[in-house]
């Protein structure tokens, strides 16, 4: 089923990168490379759970490869489950998979109630959603569906009166790699089912083996899977730009859920270009290759965890496989869509911000370029169409 077809012998490129030989990993795409739909379901056939880290939430290209897949006659999932989606709003999901009319207003609270409290705007959520849909009202009664699953910690805003209640809330994701791991683990039985699934997510939580300068490990949930069931699950990375972290300010708090704003960072790509430059003269073409005993793999690990991780890391420590869909110039961001601004959510979504920023207001609304709160609003809910990954030239 190989697709891979290298168009320039090898034996007749001698393109050099910063010392390193881009041969080698022609080479590694040439033997090893195979179409990303069959990699994965071929690893489904040795794993029961593959774990995918799509480079960036708002990243448009993963979510078509996610529904690439599960619209593959030979699929065998049972379950995607889903980082950003919580625990709390698992009935909107089945009433809205189950439900005979594709109806997305079953959907508000699960995209109302993020971690952010603006709303979780990416439509590449939701049409992975609607994909998943499709397929099971494809399906005859006695066939097999397709459950998505929220993993994520509950967000209970009803609760959250004020600014603290909503930092014991941040406190809270001290256990959040943990609490993810137990809520897919216990869905999976612990592997003894032999149920097939995926885990959709961000770069550190799809981590296996990274570790810290005293050698100790970074428990992210892909190395609790890694360490507690490393026969049954696969991490693999999607390509795309890579962050690099410079420095950070332990003394700041953070004003967010990510805790972005206390760090220094850039966006980059690895080995100064080259897995690029080995993708291009390979024609661009999607391509899926193990991580393992190869040049990608042994490239120097570079991530979140780079301030305090122990040296000599490489990127295999980090995942198993790794993705290529499209080159780095023509990968987008999703559109950001805005159906569950409901004018009673409007209302609501006043409230979140005043209760986050509080006495800061003044510099949130300049931050955003808005005058007023109503304006930022008005400017927060518009609908914004796909657009183009710009970080590289920012």
């Amino acid at each position: 089923m190989r697709i891979i077809k290298i168009i320039i012998p090898l034996v007749f490129i001698s393109v050099f990168c910063f010392g390193q030989n881009v041969n080698d990993y022609l080479e590694v795409i040439d033997k090893k490379g195979d179409n990303p739909v069959h990699f994965v379901q071929q690893k489904l056939e040795a794993y029961d759970l593959i774990l995918f880290d799509d480079g960036l939430h708002s990243a448009y290209e993963p979510f078509q490869f996610y529904v690439e897949l599960i619209n593959n006659p030979n699929t065998k999932l049972d379950y995607v489950f889903i980082e950003v989606l919580g625990i709390k709003t698992q009935s909107e999901i089945d009433s809205y998979l189950g439900s005979e009319t594709k109806d997305q207003n079953l959907l508000l609270k699960v995209f109302q109630d993020d971690f952010s409290g603006f709303g979780w705007r990416y439509e590449s959520y939701l049409d992975l959603l609607s994909a998943v849909w499709d397929f099971n009202h494809r399906q005859s009664d006695t066939e097999k569906k397709i459950q998505v699953i929220g993993v994520d910690q509950p967000v209970f805003w009803e609760g959250m009166l004020n600014r603290q209640d909503y930092d014991v809330f941040l406190n809270s994701h001290v256990a959040r790699d943990y609490f993810m791991y137990k809520i897919i683990s216990n869905r999976m039985d612990y592997f003894k089912s032999g149920k097939k699934a995926l885990f959709l997510s961000n770069t550190r939580h799809i981590y296996k083996n990274i570790r810290n300068a005293e050698g100790l490990p970074y428990w992210n949930c892909g190395t609790f899977f890694y360490r507690w069931h490393p026969d049954k699950t696969y991490a693999i990375r999607i390509h795309n730009v890579m962050l690099s972290i410079e420095s950070s300010d332990s003394e700041k708090k953070s004003t967010t859920a990510e805790g972005m704003d206390n760090l220094t960072y850039s966006w980059i790509k690895l080995e100064n270009g080259i897995w690029d430059r080995a993708f291009e003269l390979n024609q661009n073409y999607p391509v899926a290759i193990p991580l393992k005993d190869n040049p990608f793999g042994n490239a120097k690990y570079v991530g979140n965890h780079m301030l305090d991780a122990e040296k000599n890391q490489i990127m295999h420590d980090a995942y198993d496989g790794l993705i290529f869909l499209a080159p780095l110039d023509q990968l987008h961001f999703s559109a950001k869509m805005n159906f569950f601004y409901t004018d009673e959510f409007k209302q609501e979504l006043k409230r979140r911000i005043r209760l986050i920023y509080g006495e800061n207001m003044a510099s949130f609304l300049k931050d955003n370029d808005a005058p007023t709160l109503d304006e930022f609003i008005e400017n927060l809910t518009k609908y914004q169409p796909r657009s183009k990954n710009e970080l590289l030239i920012k």
